[in-house]
This record gives C-alpha cells, structure tokens and sequence, in this order.
C-alpha cells in the first residue's frame, strides 16, 4: 500500500494523463507518464550541473519536470512548455518551485519564447514530443531552432515510442527519426529503455547543426 506523499503524487500523475492519454493520444503520444529509468536515460547525458537554463518540452504531469528540478543548479531557471490546458493547469498547482517557468506555446515558439524572457542560449533540452505525431512545418522549425540555442556543449535529448511511424493526412506511414535527428545534429545515440510502459528508445543529440550547415549539407547530398 502507497502511504507516502510521493506516492500520491504518482497515482495523481497517472490519473491525470490516463484521462488527456484517451482523450487525444495524437497529441499525448503515450499511455503512462515516464518512469524513473526513462528520466534517468533522459537526463544522464545532460550537462545539468552547471547549467543557468534547461528547456524540457511537453512536459505532461512532471515526472521528467520534478527529477530535473532535483539535478539543476539552485540558480538554474527551468522553463517548461506545455500547450495541453489539463496538464498546464496540473502542472501549474502541483509543482511549486520558483526556478521552474511553465509556459503555455508549442514547440515551433521556442527561440521566440526564450529570447523573449532575455536568453539567447540554452544548455540542455529536454524533449518529450510525439515528433512522428507533428506536422512537418512544426517539427522543421522545433529542431531548427536548436541549432540557434543550444552551443557546442548543450545537449537535446529526445524519446519516442513509435520511432518508425508517423502520421501525414490522417495515415500512418514510416518515419526514420534517427536519420531526421541526423539532419539537425553531428552525433545521435539512440538506446532502448525496457523499464518503461511501453519500452521508449532515446536519442541523445549533440553537435547542433546552424541553418548555414544545414544548407550545406543539404547542397551536398
């Protein structure tokens, strides 16, 4: 039996998401919120401990949000963006830390976002986007953008459970996201986390490509 205020906290996360998870998985992308091994794999590569502004992207009910919170600097700023109104407002009541910024735009705003709030760089981001489940134009401009924010030792971290299908018009079709990944940045790792419902591969990317390099190599393929 659950008698700790944590373990509350957990059955409310689970809850919470169960509920968006049945009424839009399209936008949700999953079925349970992410567990402690899938934070760890996440966060493991992150440069966290010196970091001034970490970015985590769809964050749900908090469970990447909170172990964040536990590695960054006290003097970090950690801004979350969320456009799911259920999971702002869970978000927004349960999770009390001044270093933590929950705001309600979509992943396309992100440079937008952040140079609005005075930042210009980022040193880790943190994503947990249903990047198959986005139209082209948004995913184009989310991952474009960290090629403007994140430096040579930032670090974006990616999971996915459906890494190989997408949906375009309605249908499910095929999506390499490892040769997308590769497109935006020069080293994608990618390890399976069995320890999860379901099992999520995660991608570790560094070496963020700028537009000019982008261009580039597009020029030369």
């Amino acid at each position: 039996m659950i008698r700790s205020k944590d373990g509350h906290t957990k059955k409310k996360d689970l809850t919470t998401f169960a509920k968006e998870a049945v009424t839009d998985f399209r936008t949700v992308g999953a079925v349970a919120p992410s567990s402690r091994y899938l934070a760890q794999a996440m966060l493991g590569p992150l440069p966290l401990e010196k970091a001034q502004l970490v970015v985590e992207v769809g964050p749900g009910t908090g469970a990447m949000t909170r172990a964040l919170l536990k590695r960054i600097p006290r003097d970090a700023t950690l801004i979350a963006f969320e456009i799911n109104p259920r999971f702002l407002r869970y978000l927004k009541s349960s999770i009390s830390d001044a270093r933590l910024h929950v705001v309600n735009a979509s992943a396309e705003t992100l440079e937008k976002e952040v140079h609005r709030r005075g930042y210009n760089h980022v040193d880790a981001v943190v994503s947990s986007l249903a990047l198959g489940f986005m139209p082209a134009r948004q995913r184009r401009e989310f991952l474009g953008a960290l090629g403007s924010l994140l430096g040579e030792e930032g670090v974006f971290t990616q999971y996915q459970y459906f890494h190989r299908l997408q949906m375009k018009n309605g249908h499910v079709r095929r999506f390499d996201l490892v040769r997308l990944l590769h497109r935006y940045f020069g080293s994608v790792k990618r390890r399976i986390i069995w320890r999860n419902l379901p099992p999520a591969f995660v991608f570790a990317c560094r070496g963020p490509f700028s537009a000019e390099t982008r261009r580039s190599l597009r020029a030369r393929a």
